[in-house]
């Protein structure tokens, strides 16, 4: 598709040609740059080539300009291979991989990148399993003005104090971020493909002006696994920080993100002496697809004046969030399938809510306020609205969602008209403080001039350009970020009772698979892709084995231990508090209901244990609260001689016990935690595992697993 363009681009022109084989090339005059193809230290980290010159075009060879070997670690790659100081710059063609920042611009008015790809950068290594969330992996986005993105993170493009930029065409994938701009103003991207990354496509810091059209920011995720957790870790597609406004984001596909889209008005925002007005102001989202994010499709909070149009918003966990956000207008979206809201406002006030199509979300619309004591306190907070007020909904579309609009807490005149297809007030979950009113308010809508819109820079079809990856089930995690459903990889899925399943991704066909004389090998062809079900052949032990799938020109590999054996497993309600009273509360949760399950992976989320699907029908008909119910489980299982990791993943209270000693201790009330024990055996023999959790409020989950310690 892009061929003719690049041919244009990289057209033979009568420039010299410098061979970058050393460190500190200094580029003064228009050239043309052929690396050699072999990894060069930037010793001092101040660009392997250094362009200061003014008016200078720079263009590569097709030959890549290497900072680290390709066998590097992507958390191990330091450096920068470009470093631009110079105006009215133009960088063409550059291949560069295994820097912790392939260009790096600074004062670089006019700049220019096109046609660059930046592949194989710096990553960090995540921590987070299938199984257990690190909450190590989380993200700091709050403070960049002494470039801490760049220092901590990386970019392909990071470039800061400019006007006047065009980036175009360039593309990255295998690293953490794509383009990050801090104080960059007035400027083009256009038409790039910053995708399957660990971290931001796009990150705004800073920055207003700018013009953000016909981009792919896909699949920049961290903090997902699909049906155990889904937080995101403040990965994002489109990343907008500390006072970005007046920008414009159209065309843009940054589906299954972290976020597709989030938006903050910054830490100075929220504590400046005079914060009155201040966040991330005036932006316009249109005919954007922010789909599939693993939290919220669009995020803009502590900001005014916001305009959403015509967004695609399915499949999140939240459509739209916008807390302590005004004067917003939500208009013309599709907002589907997402699990706990379309739109989701938390003292935000005087929200136009108009001409969205609503369909088959858990809430559609979902307007509240509470004692939100740390952020009322906040100097923003004391001089911009913070009530839940002047809210209108009107020439929406609502099907299939299981409540159409929730009010808590005080909110002040909500005007609704009821005249909206397929409004229902059977669907309507209303606080008795709020006040509901059907006179519709003056709303002032910014007018979209949609020739203009579609006259905006760019040519690519980003928007469904990867639909046949729809869906928050192709968010598949690796240790170094999401994958791109091309390159072969081997992926363990959740056990199906006592055996594993494995399934191979990517445009490879196998060779042979083998896992030792000792593990019997099933194919379940009824899925796509297939998968390989192990069991052991011999029941009764812990069974290790080396999962080793032949292609034609590689072999992958996958490690895991068989457990055959079932654990007994009582789960009951209680009303004493088991952190005072824990022998009572064990003896109520004692009465409640017992069955045998294969392991123990209790992902229960928000709804109880009656509710998680899989459960024996014994449990779904015992109908345990949501809130306030235990668990008890025990098993026995025979271990080799040696060292072992016990690895537990609770929210809320947790004590494991091997063989009557205690193992692992959080007997407290705390989100999603990490915990792990390391036990150690001089012979084989049987072992006992017992299980105390309880659940207090809100999230819950239990999952326990042993493997071999390194």
């Amino acid at each position: 598709m892009l061929g003719p363009v690049l041919a244009l681009l990289f057209a033979p022109q009568a420039r010299r040609v410098i061979p970058v084989d050393r460190d500190d090339i200094v580029v003064r005059e228009s050239c043309m740059l052929d690396p050699t193809g072999l990894a060069i230290e930037d010793d001092e980290q101040d660009g392997i080539v250094q362009v200061v010159g003014d008016d200078v075009v720079v263009t590569f060879t097709r030959t890549a300009l290497l900072g680290a070997p390709a066998s590097a670690s992507p958390d191990s790659v330091r450096g920068i291979g470009v470093r631009v100081t110079g105006k009215r710059v133009t960088i063409r063609g550059l291949q560069a991989a295994g820097f912790r920042c392939a260009i790096w611009a600074s004062g670089a008015d006019g700049l220019v990148i096109e046609g660059c790809d930046l592949s194989r950068g710096f990553a960090q290594r995540l921590r987070s399993t299938p199984w257990a969330e690190d909450t190590r992996d989380w993200l700091w986005p709050h403070e960049n003005d002494g470039n801490e993105w760049l220092a901590n993170y990386g970019a392909g493009i990071y470039a800061e104090d400019s006007r006047d930029m065009t980036l175009r065409l360039n593309r990255a994938r295998s690293m953490q971020n794509g383009i990050c701009l801090r104080r960059v103003d007035g400027s083009r991207v256009y038409d790039n493909d910053m995708s399957f990354l660990s971290g931001w496509g796009l990150a705004l810091y800073r920055s207003s002006g700018n013009t953000i059209s016909r981009n792919s920011f896909d699949f920049c995720v961290r903090g997902y696994s699909h049906g155990v957790y889904a937080r995101g870790q403040d990965s994002a597609g489109i990343l907008v920080f500390e006072q970005c406004s007046d920008n414009v984001f159209a065309f843009n596909s940054a589906t299954h993100g972290g976020d597709g889209f989030s938006g903050f008005a910054g830490h100075e925002a929220l504590e400046a002496d005079e914060p009155a007005g201040l966040g991330c102001n005036r932006n316009l989202l249109y005919n954007n697809d922010f789909s599939y994010a693993a939290a919220i499709g669009i995020e803009l909070s502590f900001s005014f004046d916001n305009v959403f149009a015509r967004n695609m918003l399915s499949g999140c966990n939240y459509g739209i969030w916008g807390g302590y956000s005004s004067r917003s207008q939500a208009r013309g979206n599709q907002i589907q399938g997402n699990t706990l809201a379309g739109i989701a406002v938390e003292h935000g006030s005087d929200w136009s809510i108009a001409g969205n199509s609503f369909a088959k979300n858990a809430r559609d619309v979902e307007l509240w306020w509470d004692e939100d004591r740390d952020l009322i306190a906040k100097p923003w907070a004391q001089l911009n609205p913070t009530v839940s007020a002047g809210h209108s909904l009107r020439l929406n579309r609502f099907e299939q969602s299981a409540i159409q609009l929730e009010l808590r807490g005080t909110n002040e005149r909500i005007a609704i008209d009821e005249r909206q297809a397929g409004l229902d007030r059977a669907r309507w979950k209303l606080d008795p403080a709020s006040s509901v009113t059907a006179e519709m308010p003056v709303v002032a809508h910014l007018p979209l001039d949609e020739e203009a819109l579609a006259a905006l820079p760019g040519t690519r079809k980003a928007v469904g350009a990867r639909a046949h990856l729809a869906g928050r089930d192709h968010i598949v995690m690796t240790e170094w970020g999401p994958h791109d459903w091309v390159a072969p990889f081997l992926q363990r899925l959740p056990d199906r009772g006592g055996q594993h399943i494995w399934r191979l991704l990517g445009h490879e066909v196998p060779i042979g698979v083998d896992a030792g004389s000792a593990v019997q090998i099933a194919l379940d062809a009824s899925v796509d892709p297939a998968q390989y079900v192990l069991s052991p052949r011999v029941l009764g032990e812990a069974l290790e084995y080396i999962l080793r799938v032949r292609l034609p020109g590689s072999t992958l590999e996958g490690r895991g231990l068989l457990l055959a054996s079932s654990w007994a497993v009582t789960l009951g309600s209680y009303s004493t508090d088991p952190r005072e009273d824990p022998a009572r509360w064990r003896s109520e949760v004692e009465r409640g209901v017992r069955v045998d399950l294969p392991n123990l992976d209790l992902p229960f989320g928000s709804e109880g244990p009656s509710e998680l699907a899989g459960m024996p029908a014994a449990v779904r008909a015992a109908k345990l609260p949501r809130e306030r119910f235990g668990t008890l489980a025990s098993t026995r299982v025979w271990l080799p001689a040696g060292k072992w990791r016990l690895e537990s993943w609770s929210d809320e209270g947790l004590r494991v016990r091997v063989d009557g000693r205690l193992a692992i201790d959080n007997w407290t009330h705390h989100g999603p935690a990490l915990d792990a024990a390391t036990l150690e055996f001089d012979a084989r023999a049987e072992h006992s595992i017992e299980v105390e959790h309880f659940e207090l409020d809100g999230w819950a989950t239990l999952s326990l697993r042993i493997e071999r310690a390194p």
